[in-house]
């Protein structure tokens, strides 16, 4: 459905270690950091990537915005979740769940960035 994801950091290599840490319980390699020093993570659908703002402006959140990553079942959810509290994960929203919306009921979990406060 898309080609690529591309976030703002200040600082690249924290929000790496926070991406590689919830990434990699849903089963994927470890960013690879570009000679720009950007950082990208390749799935079969689609690039999900890291990088400074290019109008070196500081980096902040999309209000309202999501990023949404697959996962499997409930229990890849489940570990996404504590993995990435482990890691510095913000809590915005309540523990992983159902979610009812207009296009059915899905188990899904939240968390912020931690370089987005």
């Amino acid at each position: 459905m898309f080609s690529h994801i591309m976030i703002g950091a200040d600082d690249v290599l924290e929000a790496k270690r926070f991406y590689d840490a919830i990434l990699m319980s849903l089963g994927h390699n470890s960013g690879v950091i570009d000679e720009k020093g950007r950082c990208f993570y390749f799935g079969e659908s689609g690039i999900f990537a890291i990088s400074k703002p290019i109008n070196e402006e500081p980096a902040s959140h999309a209000n309202g915005g999501t990023i949404g990553f697959t996962a499997k079942n409930r229990e890849e959810v489940d570990a996404w979740y504590a993995t990435g509290i482990k890691n510095g994960g913000i809590i915005c929203e309540d523990p992983p769940g159902i979610r009812k919306g207009t296009i059915g009921d899905l188990y899904q979990a939240y968390l912020r960035d931690p370089s987005r406060v």
